[in-house]
Parts: structure tokens; sequence; C-alpha cells
């Protein structure tokens, strides 16, 4: 029996390694034993946003997925408790576009002809349609949720939580029915939110035709000096034409001078700054006019009544006067607005006030009938009997040409403006006046600014930002929609105005003595909350004497945001059930979605957190950005510009996309621009994945041909080789900078942990050191045919700092270093996502041990320098040198480096020896440049003074980053960093600068000339590279030993090959090396032939 899983290192099949380890979760419920073997006093909070489960998941819902998965796993290693319930979103516009699309019927009238019992039906059997799909989805992606005991907003618990939460609201006086300008899907004929018009791209560019028209008064302007003038005219400049048939009003503003044109005996009046456009379009078109002298006062047309340019409201009262008003803007158009009270907001509340049309805001029906004449498809009632049936935004051209009839078209023009949009069907929106419910948020907006300051958001910039500015901005938000399938309005209201009472119900059966209860008042027992069953509750008025009126419910459902921001006590059916459960751990510990969610999901929990229970609901939020094509495209069916996310998994696995996903800067809200055919992915799993994975292979190869039983290292005191301490206290360095990202406070974010990013960087960092610096530096001690105690040491430390940095990786990797973790045999829990993140208190590193890690810091940074200089000069890596110097600054480390470090560096960088001088002027010179702007701004009377100490270079380096320009006792000038620029010129073009922590520590000088001996041992090394690649090219075995033969006419190869003749068989565990100048085939058919192309030389070996 093998100590070491080695089972999978063979194949590189990253997906099937996956699905082995989710087989091996499912098999053991690995991730039920992981929510129930932690205490459940200490648990971690995070709520799991409802998505729809009539379509497949995108990359988008699998982004948030990873972000949720690998927060849950990291504060489940952490010791916490975390439940993951799965919810879903079954109500509102998407389930019913869905439903309307599958039994061909299309709008309300045409549902509620088909009946509304059978569409809801529809609906409830068809809004989880994808939920099998979702699934596999989410479990492929290797996220733990709870499936079996998941939420849904349609199942009675949740949504009689709903109810309850309206009631509270109702009761606080936090909700009101209201007439007001909504914005309006006509495609979904229903009004939506405030906040759903400014959800992802909803706002785009829409061409529309506008028209200049004059409006002829029935009254002459007062205080007008001038005569022979047959009438006065006012021109108003509109994008809308098709709102003209229900204009009711003018409006001017006080603030706007106003000015008049004469054409043929008539007066066109409009505001100072549109004469120029009407001056440009009289001579465009040879219009001949004069402009009046005077100026016009707004005071002088204020009241003053006009003749409408359509007669549908001809009687009605209090109509067709001009009005003042501050909202009409100088600018665009003509100073002067028309008021359609039923289409625009600011039209609205200004004939309110004016009581434009004069009738009783008690009669709804009237008053939403005379200025909002549309029905819920957006086309014109019989009240507009020119365009009934037509649709409004069909009107356009048959309006102007009506008008230009009358001879009231001043001018036409395209207009191209940006349009909100329906954010389900695409179709540009009405604002039109509506009777709705409304959660008064302007009340408590102050106290959500307050809590909103308590939130850790990442990123920091969205608690004044993004969320901050919309609560600042907030509106009441209209919570009724005028559809079916939701969680039905609890109100029921009299039939008969005069006699008026509300009721509104907050629980189905009697539970609290203080909320009014649906089954004590209609004495029915109620098992379905929704349309048409709950609509048929009748009751009498109690508030009627007569008898006569009934109670009944307004027919409208709530908006699906309200029922989603409801989630987190609706899904634990409070205040009815675990109502200690909630209360205890309200708010929620973490929450994520896209950063769009700031103006719907995040906002709509913070709305009915602090109305509800004066509580932010959640701590700690994510904010992520998008995934789009690599042109900055959304991802869709249409333009066909993304692979199947189930392909990739196939293709890449999951933990390759997850590890892109997380350390990308999408996770602070940037956009990440995914390739069709997963080359990030790929790029992922090439360069992270397969490190990590090649590390852990030979470990297990090594550890299994030396049957060594590896120990986890308790003390850094047990090590004594400084390349397994380096390691070692790099290993833990990393661990606690996985901490230190996770739930540290970060200044400069200006937010707390959750920064996931930053730890999948360290452990890219960490695999990078390990791999191509630790392992690559100790081959030779696992390669040692002996077993010694340093190869024991070698071990033992390459299994610590994986039992470490597996553990904490886990989280962000949990299905590679899950089948790591299975392989290395811990002798600790069954799974590495049910153990304890790594207590790294136990090995403590005292300040010989950092020390230790600079100065390994420092000569890796030197061979890098030097890497970079072979190459630049084109001298091979296997080519020895003879000697490098280093020239010291300030006296600093390299001064003292160890000879250990010497010697490791020397060998690294495959130089024979290193000399150290102080005299860093003697090869390089330091440049100052000042900065004259910052100077400028402190000493701007000192900087003569300053340029003339530069010139006569009297300056010198002081400690803290400071530079003192002059001389200590006489006049001089002490200089702060951002004041200065130094700059080092190396003259020597073999030369480098040393640079750690952003700190000058010297410089360095390769020397390039090279000796016969040197040439030979250059030769050899090549030689073993051939063998070694010769070896991995024909699919050897490490250990597997050979036979070499080398033939090549070139002497000085062949006396190389002689020379070191030891170093190339044990490097390549030859047991015969023999090298000839002309090579006889026979029996070489055995051999695999591999030449070196840059000498004459070619090198043959057989497996023995």
């Amino acid at each position: 029996m093998t100590e070491y899983d080695s089972q999978l290192v063979e194949g590189s099949d990253f997906s099937l390694v996956e699905e082995r380890v989710l087989e091996f979760w499912k098999k053991n419920n690995v991730f039920k034993k992981s929510v129930e073997n932690r205490d459940e006093k200490r648990r971690f909070v995070f709520y799991d946003g409802p998505p729809f489960a009539n379509g497949l998941p995108h990359y988008g819902h699998l982004l948030t997925g990873f972000i949720k998965d690998t927060v849950a796993r990291y504060k489940t290693m952490a010791g916490f408790r975390v439940d993951r319930r799965f919810g879903w979103d079954c109500h509102g516009l998407p389930a019913e576009m869905l439903a309307e699309k599958e039994l061909g019927v299309s709008g309300k009238v045409a549902i509620e002809k088909f009946g509304i019992e059978k569409f809801n039906q529809h609906c409830r059997s068809s809004v989880m349609k994808f939920s099998k799909e979702w699934k596999q989805y989410v479990d492929r992606q290797s996220r733990w949720v709870d499936f079996d005991n998941d939420y849904k907003t349609m199942d009675l618990p949740f949504m009689e939580s709903v109810m309850w939460s309206f009631y509270q609201l109702w009761q606080k006086g936090l909700v009101y029915e209201s007439i007001k300008i909504v914005p309006y899907s006509w495609a979904c004929q229903t009004p939506l939110s405030n906040f759903e018009t400014r959800m992802d791209n909803a706002y785009r560019q829409k061409t529309s035709k506008t028209v200049t028209l004059a409006f002829e008064l029935l009254d002459k302007p007062k205080s007008l000096l001038v005569n022979n003038i047959t009438s006065y005219k006012i021109l108003v400049w509109t994008t809308t034409p098709w709102t003209l048939p229900c204009n009711l009003a003018l409006a001017i503003s006080p603030n706007i001078k106003y000015c008049g044109a004469i054409v043929n005996k008539e007066m066109y009046i409009f505001s100072k700054a549109y004469l120029k456009d009407f001056e440009s379009h009289c001579k465009k078109n040879n219009i001949e006019y004069s402009v009046y002298s005077g100026d016009i006062c707004y005071s002088s047309l204020e009241y003053l009544s006009y003749k409408p340019v359509f007669d549908y409201f001809i009687g009605t009262k209090n109509t067709f006067k001009i009005l003042v008003a501050d909202f009409v803007m100088e600018g665009e158009g003509t100073g002067i607005v028309h008021i359609a009270p039923g289409f625009g907001e600011d039209d609205f509340v200004l004939c309110k006030k004016q009581g434009i049309p004069n009738i009783d805001d008690k009669d709804t029906s009237k008053l939403l009938s005379t200025i909002c004449p549309i029905d819920d498809g957006g086309k014109f009632t019989d009240k507009i009997s020119d365009f009934v049936n037509m649709h409004v935004f069909d009107t356009n051209d048959q309006i102007i040409s009506m008008l230009k009839g009358k001879n009231l078209c001043f001018k036409t023009d395209q207009y191209l403006h940006n349009y909100p949009h329906c954010w389900r069907t695409d179709t540009p929106l009405i604002y039109r006046a509506m009777s709705s419910w409304y959660v008064e948020v302007t009340k408590i907006k102050d106290k959500m600014m307050d809590l909103n300051k308590t939130v850790n958001w990442i990123p920091g910039h969205i608690r004044a930002g993004q969320f901050g500015k919309w609560i600042e901005n907030a509106k009441d938000w209209a919570i009724s929609r005028n559809r079916f399938w939701g969680t039905p309005l609890p109100v029921w209201k009299s039939d008969n105005p005069n006699y008026p009472r509300v009721d509104v119900y907050g629980s189905i059966k009697k539970v609290f003595d203080d909320v009014k209860a649906l089954e004590e008042d209609f004495d029915i027992s109620i098992d379905d909350l929704h349309r048409p069953y709950i609509d048929s509750l009748i009751r009498p008025n109690p508030d009627d004497p007569t008898g006569k009126s009934m109670m009944r419910r307004v027919t409208d459902v709530f908006d699906c945001w309200f029922e989603s921001g409801s989630m987190p006590y609706a899904q634990l059916h409070y205040p009815f059930e675990n109502k200690e459960l909630f209360e205890n751990y309200f708010p929620a510990d973490f929450i994520t979605e896209y950063i769009a969610q700031t103006r719907g999901w995040f906002y709509t929990l913070f709305v009915l957190s602090t109305a509800l229970f004066d509580k932010p609901p959640f701590k700690n939020c994510i904010c992520h950005g998008v995934v789009l094509d690599t042109q900055g495209q959304k991802l869709s069916k249409r333009l066909n510009n993304y692979a199947d996310p189930m392909e990739m998994f196939k293709r890449y696995g999951s933990d390759a996309m997850r590890f892109l996903m997380l350390s990308h800067t999408v996770l602070h809200g940037g956009d990440l621009l995914l390739d069709k055919d997963g080359v990030m992915i790929r790029d992922v799993l090439r360069n992270v994945i397969k490190p990590i994975w090649n590390s852990y292979n030979f470990f297990t190869i090594y550890a299994e041909i030396d049957k060594v039983k590896a120990r986890v290292i308790s003390s850094i005191s047990e090590v004594y080789n400084i390349m397994d301490k380096y390691i070692i206290c790099e290993c833990i360095s990393t661990v606690r900078s996985i901490f230190n990202s996770m739930e540290e406070f970060d200044q400069n974010a200006g937010n707390c942990g959750y920064n996931i990013k930053a730890a999948c960087n360290s452990i890219v960092q960490f695999f990078e050191v390990l791999n191509n610096w630790y392992i690559r530096r100790c081959r030779s001690r696992f390669w040692s045919s002996e077993i010694t105690q340093d190869k024991i040491d070698a071990y033992n430390t390459l299994y610590t700092v994986m039992y470490y940095i597996i553990k904490v990786s886990a989280p962000f990797l949990p299905a590679i270093t899950e089948a790591i973790w299975q392989g290395l045999n811990f002798q600790e829990e069954e799974s590495v996502h049910l153990s304890l993140l790594p207590s790294i208190e136990r090995i403590t590193l005292e300040d010989e041990d950092r020390k230790n890690i600079q100065y390994m810091k420092l000569i890796i940074n030197i061979c890098s320098c030097v890497l970079s200089i072979r190459n630049v000069k084109n001298i091979r890596v296997r080519q020895p040198l003879n000697k490098i110097t280093i020239y010291v600054y300030n006296d600093n480390d390299l001064l003292n480096l160890p000879i250990e470090y010497q010697n490791i560096l020397l060998d690294e960088i495959n130089v024979k020896n290193i000399v150290f001088k102080s005299s860093i002027e003697d090869i390089a010179s330091f440049q100052l440049k000042l900065n004259f702007p910052e100077l400028g701004k402190r000493i701007p009377e000192k900087v003569k003074n300053l340029i003339s100490l530069l010139k006569n270079n009297q300056w010198e380096v002081l400690g803290n980053n400071q530079l003192m320009l002059g001389v200590k006792e006489g006049e001089h000038y002490i200089l702060d960093s951002n004041e200065y620029m130094l700059t080092l010129k190396v003259h020597s073009e073999f030369g480098s600068t040393i640079v750690l922590d952003q700190s000058l520590l010297g410089v360095l000088v390769l020397d390039n000339s090279l000796t016969n001996e040197l040439i030979m041992e250059g030769i050899a090394r090549d030689v073993v590279r051939v063998i070694q690649q010769s070896r991995k090219d024909n699919k050897f075995n490490i250990s597997d030993k050979i036979d070499v033969v080398i033939q090549t006419e070139d002497v000085i190869a062949q006396e190389s090959v002689k020379i070191w003749y030891e170093y190339i068989i044990q490097q390549t565990l030859s047991l015969s090396l023999i090298v000839q100048e002309n090579l006889n085939n026979d029996g070489m058919a055995e051999y695999y032939k591999t030449a070196m192309k840059d000498r004459k030389l070619t090198v043959f070996i057989k497996r023995l």
C-alpha cells in the first residue's frame, strides 16, 4: 500500500479530476457535514439572492456564485456554521412574459379572457422550468448550496411574511396610495419602479420627431405697446407630439426673458435664447419677420387663455391657461412648455396645484380617464377620437400633419436623445399617471444614509458614491403592479366612496393580537394567496350602516422587487416561525451581486430593513462587475458571443474559471471581457492550476520512489537548511497575507477584508516561488540516491508547506485542493473543506527568520536582474561566467550577505565569483531633477537659488526619503520625496540596479568574458539539458536509468564531455556515457536521437 495517492497524478485532464472530487463530496455528504459539524451558535449568515429559474444560468450568475461559495467555504473553514439555502424568484414579469409567450396570449385583457386561474397555474408550473439545469450548473461549478431546503417566493409561508411586512409599513405610516406619474411598460402592461429605469442599460439612444408649434392667445398680453397685430401666438417645442392631444395648459418661467417677432402681423412669443433659432429658420425658409423691440415679462403672459390645438377637452373646467413654473428651463426649446398632466411628473404636480382639471381627487377613475386617455397597451381610448386604438408612438406623424393642416406647425426636427426603455422587453417606456401604492422612502432616507455608513462596501467608493448618492436622491417606491402572478396586496377597500374604509391584513391565521388576520375576518380557511382565489374574499363594509357596500381587495400584486427585498425574513417565515434565529443573526454578515443591484436588490433590502427593523440588511457587500465579450458587448444568444459554461467546465474544469474571475478586477466593479474560445480560462489552467498540481506531483512521485512518510513540521526550530527555512517562512507569510486580505481593514481601499483578488494573487506568487525557486533549487536533494537526514528534511518541508497552502487555498480552488488533500494523506479530516484554516501561531518567526527571508528575497531579486542581462545580451543561462561585481549603496545588508546565500546566488546565476565594492560612484551616477511646480508652491522665492545649487551639484540624500540641496553649514533646503526625482544611471551595458521594496541597494555588473574552461562547462550543461529533454519527449519515467551515446566531430565538445563526465551521468541518471566522432548505426535502433542545433552534436539515449 502506498503512502501517497498518485492515482490522479498521471492525468492532465483536470475536468476529470474535478468530476471525481464532486463524486467524492456527494458520496460522503461532505457539504452537509461542513455545515452540521460547526457550532450552531457561531453562525456566519449570507443571503443568496433568488434568481429566476425560467432561463439557464449565464456567466454573471456563475461569477456571483463563485464569490458566494468562496466566502462561505472560507468562513466555514474559519469555524463558522454557514447555512447556504438556495432561493428562487418565482413571481413577476419574467414569469408572466414567459407564460404569455407559451400560451399565445398577450396583454391583460387577453389574460382575463383566458382566465386568471389558468394563467397563474401555467406560471406556477413553468417558473421552475430550468431548476434541474440550474442545479447541474451550480453543482458543476463546485458550488455548495442547499437545494433540498430551498425557498420560493411563491410559497405560502414566504408570501405571508411579505404580507406581514406590508402590514408593518402600513402601521408605521410608511405606505400610501396616490396618483403619480410613473414609468410604464406598455409592452408588459405594468408600471415600473423608478430604480428599474436605472438598471443596466435601460437608457439608450432614441430618435424622436420634435415639433415647434404655435398656440394662439385668446387675450392680448398685458403692457405690449404695439399696433396692427392681428393675433398673438405662443411658440412651444416638444419632443412628444403624441401628448399634444392631451394638452391642458402651457408653462412659462419667472426666470426667463421673453421676446416677440412679427410675421404677417402675427406676433410669435418665445424666450430670448430662442431668437437665433427663430431667425435662422425664417431666413432658411424666406420668411420675412421683424423683432419686437421691447421685452415681454412673464407676468404679462400669466393666466392668459389660449385656443387649444385639439378640441378633445373643450369644456373641461379650468384648462388652457398659461401658468408660471420653476421647472421651465432656458436652453433647449422656446422657453415655453406644453403641459399634459397625464404624461409628465412636473406637469401633473403643476396642474394638481392649480386644480387642472377641476375633478375631485377621490374620483380616481374619472380623473385618470381624463388626463391619461390611453389603455393598458399604450393606445389612445375613444376620448381621443381621431387616434382611437392607435399606439401613442405611432401617432406622431399624423399629429404633425394635422398641425400643419391647421397652420400651427412652425418647424419639425429629428432629435437624438437618451430615453428609458423597459428592462424586460427593450421597448420605450411611457411616463403616465396611474394610481399606485407607495412606500414613503423619503421619510426614512436620512436613516438609510446613516445606516449605509456602517456597511463595509467592496469596493469602498460605493458607500458614498453609487449607493450613497442613490439613497440621497431616493423617491417614494411604487410597489404595486396591476398584474396577476405575484403576492397580492393585502388591502381591501370599500366599493362605495360614500362609506370609505381600508383594511390591511398582516397574517392568514390569527397569530398576533396586533396583526389583522384574513381568516378571522373572512371566516374561511386559506391555503393559497394567489389570484383569483384571494380576490374572491369579499365581506360587508362594517362602516356602512346600510349594509350594501362591500369590502373588496384591490387587484394589484406586489412588485417582485418587494418580495426579493423581503427575503431575509420571508425565507424563514418570520415572525410566524424562526423568530429567535432571525433576530439573533440579522443583519447578514455578507452579500454579493453585480454592481447594478445598488439600484435593485441591495436598495430594496435596505429600504425594507430600515423601515421594519431600523438596521442595515447586511454588514459586508461585494459589488462585482459585469462579464462581457471581448468587444465589451453584453453576452447574448443573438450575438453568439459566448460558449456554454458547461462546455468550458468540460474542457478546462470549474476551478480555472473560478480563479480567473476571483483574481480579476471584475470583483471590484470592473468588467471582465471573456473570450468565446476560453483562452483566458485555459491560461489560468496552465499558469495557476498546473503549477500547483506540479508541486504536488513532484512530491508524490519522489516520496513514493523513496517510500518516505513525511510529517508536518511543528516548529521552525526543527529546520536547519536555509532553503527549508525560507520556504516555510514564505509559506507562513503567504497564509498570513491571505488572512489579512480576507479579514483585515484596508485603509487604502476603505473597506475591511473580503479582498479575494489579493488573496488569489498571494496564492499565485507563493507557488511561483515554491516551484521556480525552492523545488528547482532543491531537486538534487530529492534526487539523491541515499535517504539522508537532509533529504528527509526536504520532504518534510515540502509536505509542510503543502499542508498550509492547500488548506488556505481551498476556498479559492476547492476541487484541485481537495484532490491534493486526498493524495497527500495528512491524517486529518476526510476533506480539506471539513478542516479548519491553518493555525500559523505554532510556527512563530524570530527576527533571524525574518532576516533570512529578506536575504533570500534579495538574492532572488539579483538573480532576476542577472537573467534579464543574459537575455538582453544573448548569453545562455547554462553558460558559466567568471564574476559578478556588486557595488553597494549606503552600506546596506548586501555587504553582510552571509556566505551560504552568496553560494546560492552564484550557483543560481551560474557565475564563479562574487566581488563586493562600496564605491557605487565608480560604476553609476545619480541624476537629480527638481519638481518645480511643487517647489513653486512652497518656496517660490527660492526657485532661482535651487537651480544654482543644482547646477553646482550641491546636494545630499538624507533618510526618510528626504534630500538636502545646498551645504549643511551654509544655505540649504530640505526637500520631500514629492519635490524631487532621483535616478541612477549605470555606466555599463552589463549592469543593473538592485532595488528591493522600492529601496535602492546597489548596482551589479556582470563579467561577460569567457575562458576555454567556462566554454566547455557551458557545453556540458547544454548536453545535460538535451538529454533531459529527450527523456521527457520520449516519456521516460523520472527513475528510469539510461545509456547515452554522443556523436560529435567538435573537438572542444568531445573534451568537454570527457572533463564533465561525472557531472553529466549524475544529472541524467546515466549508467554509461560514450563519446564517438563517427557512429556506426549498428545496434542503435533502440536509441532515441536528439540533435543539438547550435553545435554539431547528436545525443542518443536508451532506457535500461
